[in-house]
């Protein structure tokens, strides 16, 4: 459910979004997969609440920004809340990779 929310909300950016590992040709896409899952409230001691808390990462060798920009704006508006973000560069790929953390609240059935 939450890694079809996740590509379904990133797919207007089309840039290719994959799940843990991208194996494509392109320079600049998207990977992200699910580093904690709990259970966040309980009612009658049924989960009622469950915690995603997501990692988001872009890769590209060029200027980032304006997708950077463009992922927080989508994944907030689908209601997602953003921890944390880190600027990195991969040395031995000469890649510039934007790592965001997130998490999203999913009500029990």
């Amino acid at each position: 459910m939450i890694n079809k929310l996740i590509m379904d909300t990133l797919k207007p950016l089309k840039i290719p979004v994959a799940f843990q590992k991208y194996s494509g040709k392109t320079e600049t896409y998207i990977t992200f997969h699910e580093y904690l899952t709990a259970g966040e409230e309980y009612e009658d001691d049924e989960e009622a609440l469950t915690a995603h808390y997501i990692q988001v990462d872009v890769w590209s060798k060029a200027d980032y920004t304006d997708i950077v920009k463009n992922i927080k704006e989508l994944l907030l508006k689908a209601g997602f809340k953003r921890l944390n973000e880190i600027d990195l560069y991969e040395e031995d790929t000469k890649i510039y990779h934007k790592g965001f953390k997130f998490y999203y609240l999913e009500e029990g059935e």
